[in-house]
Order: structure tokens, then C-alpha cells, then sequence
């Protein structure tokens, strides 16, 4: 394990970044004073002096104001195998001031070992390659060191942020070898786990219960499913990123393998400001754009029906105006479906 790393095992760490949302920080603070936590951050929040939301997760401040909130809102999923954010980044950690206090506290448990203790001191005091923790550099850069991203603790892929602590002057770009450095990209793809959708429930028609092969009309109220979106920064290098998510499609799958959908894939495109169509006296007779028809009944039970909805994911941010891609995002809801044989009486 490097020094560094080793470091990061510490029970006791001074002075992280839990940003509030506002950019202006003064340049002898990080997060306006000392604070005990893991060197991986810790998630914190609450509403600006403009009412919006934001948390903060390590170095870097979520504004939450546009997302869906509510008991049936959930996280979106790659539709692209797997791909999930970073599980770990570079970003600024702590002051010259504030780096003494953490490494000192360290030191003084004695409990890393002589040998460290003198390798860490050769490497942050004696010039080796810094000079007394920096301090002649005060206000003009930070130390950076790896946040873990929060839920992704015991994910392998947070172990690849190994690198010690080191130094970046403000405005400079951090080392080749920090390939994990927060980036405007970065932020996006944090932005990207912290969006919320609404629910997909459908409406369908006849509602709750239909009969063996009966054409059943499902819509969504599309009113409820606006564009979302997550702004994520990093105040202290004035670095934003802005992901948002907008509905394109809905698949519908009947939850049973003896039944058709409409159309044929099972997948209603938006037309305009609206999924399928709802049900209309009169139209009976007709073949809904976007529905089902059993072919056989549920039984005593229900089929489980699930509605997921497909989300077009893109981010702006600093030095990026035009909208650059990220992979298309999924949610959905199970209904349960009762399905009846239509009786006949013959005389």
C-alpha cells in the first residue's frame, strides 16, 4: 500500500470538502473550517439563499432543484450494458494549513509506523519533493487527494485512485498520472446518478381488468414526465456540469408470453407531447398505437405488467456549450393486469 493510501485508513482526517452552493470560498478555508470524516467525503445538503436544492458529496455540490422528488421517483439505469460513473475522482482536499493538521494527526497516533511516518514527513516537510506542507503557496492552490463516490464504497473500482496527496496550483492542470482527476465530464457523470425520474405507471384501458383478446389502450400523461436535470460543480475550481434526461420511449412488456403488443416491438415512441392514446368512446373497434391484447386468461391471479421508460441523457458544461451525449437511461413500474376469459352463454 503507498503512503498515501495508507493514509486514507486513518480513523481521524481534518479538514474536507462538504461545500455549501454557494462558489465564493475564501482561499485560506476548505469548507469553512476543520471537520471529522473519511477521507471519501460524506454526503450533506440542504436549500441555498435561493431556495434550491443541493447536496454535497466530498468536493462536489449537486443542485437537486430539477429533479422529481417523490416516493415513486427513482434512479435512471444505463440502457448501454453496465456502464455506471466513476467510482472514485481527484479533487481538492485541503489547504496547506489543513493538510498539516491531517498528516500531524496522523503522525501523532503512532500508529503507521516509524518508517512511514519518516517517508510521509520527507515527502510533505523536508522538500522531498514539497517544503513545510506547501505553506508558501497559501491561497494559490490546493491539495488534492481521492473522494470515493458515495455508494460505491465497496465497488473494486474505487480502489484505482491510489495515488498520495498532491499538490495543484490553481488554474494548472492536475498531473498525467491523475488520470482520474475531476474533469467537466466527470461532474456530468456524477450528475448522471443523482437524477431522479417519476414513475412510469401506465394508464390503460379497460383499466385494472381486461378480457382474453380484447385490444387494451395504454397512454402515459406525458405533463408528468418533463425533462429532469442535475447540475454538478466543484466551487473551488469554478467547474460545473449540467446532465439532463428527456423521455423518448416507452416499452410495454405484458408480464406473459401469450400476449401481443402495440406496435409489434412493444416500444411507443413520443409523437409530439404524448405517449399512445388514450381511450375515446367510439374507438372500440380500433387497434391502439401503443397497447396490448391478451391471449389468455391470468386465472385466479394478475399478470405484471411493466411499463419502463426510456430517458435521451445529455450534458453542457464549463468549456462544453453544445450538448455532448451520455448513455440513454432507463425506469420502470410494474402494474398487475387481471385477465378474464369472456363468458358466452350458448341456448
Amino acid at each position: 500500500m503507498s503512503a498515501g493510501r495508507r493514509g486514507l485508513t486513518s480513523a481521524v482526517v481534518i479538514g474536507s470538502l462538504c461545500l455549501s452552493a454557494a462558489p465564493a470560498l475564501a482561499d485560506t478555508e476548505i469548507s469553512g473550517g476543520a471537520k471529522t470524516l473519511s477521507p471519501g467525503g460524506q454526503a450533506s445538503g440542504g436549500v441555498d439563499s435561493k431556495g434550491n436544492l443541493f447536496a454535497a458529496a466530498g468536493a462536489v455540490v449537486f443542485d437537486r432543484s430539477r429533479n422529481r422528488g417523490g416516493e415513486s421517483a427513482g434512479p435512471v439505469t444505463s440502457a448501454s450494458g453496465g456502464w455506471v460513473p466513476p467510482a472514485c475522482y481527484y479533487a481538492p482536499k485541503y489547504t496547506p494549513a489543513q493538510m498539516q493538521t491531517y498528516k500531524e494527526s496522523i503522525w501523532g497516533l503512532e500508529s503507521t509506523g516509524y518508517q512511514w511516518d519518516a517517508d510521509q514527513r520527507d515527502t510533505y516537510v523536508n522538500g522531498h519533493p514539497y517544503k513545510d506542507f506547501n505553506k508558501a503557496k497559501s491561497g494559490k492552490g490546493y491539495w488534492w487527494d481521492a473522494y470515493v463516490t458515495p455508494g460505491r464504497e465497496g465497488d473494486p473500482a474505487a480502489s484505482r485512485c491510489t495515488k498520495d496527496t498532491f499538490w495543484v496550483d490553481k488554474g494548472a492542470t492536475p498531473p498525467a498520472d491523475a488520470p482520474e482527476a475531476i474533469t467537466p465530464q466527470m461532474l456530468a457523470q456524477l450528475a448522471y446518478a443523482e437524477m431522479r425520474v417519476p414513475s412510469t405507471k401506465v394508464d390503460l384501458a379497460p383499466a385494472g381488468t381486461t378480457k382474453v383478446n380484447l385490444p387494451t389502450w395504454a397512454w402515459l400523461d406525458t405533463a408528468k414526465f418533463k425533462p429532469v436535470s442535475v447540475t454538478a460543480s466543484v466551487p473551488l475550481l469554478n467547474v460545473t456540469a449540467t446532465t439532463t434526461a428527456e423521455p423518448v420511449s416507452l416499452r410495454i412488456d405484458p408480464g406473459t408470453a401469450d400476449a401481443q403488443t402495440y406496435p409489434a416491438s412493444g416500444v411507443c415512441e413520443i409523437t409530439g407531447d404524448r405517449i399512445g392514446e388514450a381511450y375515446a368512446k367510439g374507438k372500440a373497434g380500433q387497434t391502439p398505437p401503443c397497447g396490448l391484447r391478451y391471449l389468455r386468461s391470468s386465472g385466479t391471479g394478475s399478470y405484471r405488467l411493466q411499463a419502463t421508460l426510456t430517458w435521451r441523457i445529455h450534458w453542457t458544461g464549463t468549456g462544453i456549450p453544445a450538448p455532448r451525449n451520455l448513455p440513454d437511461g432507463t425506469f420502470g413500474a410494474g402494474q398487475d393486469v387481471v385477465v378474464q376469459e369472456i363468458q358466452s352463454i350458448n341456448r
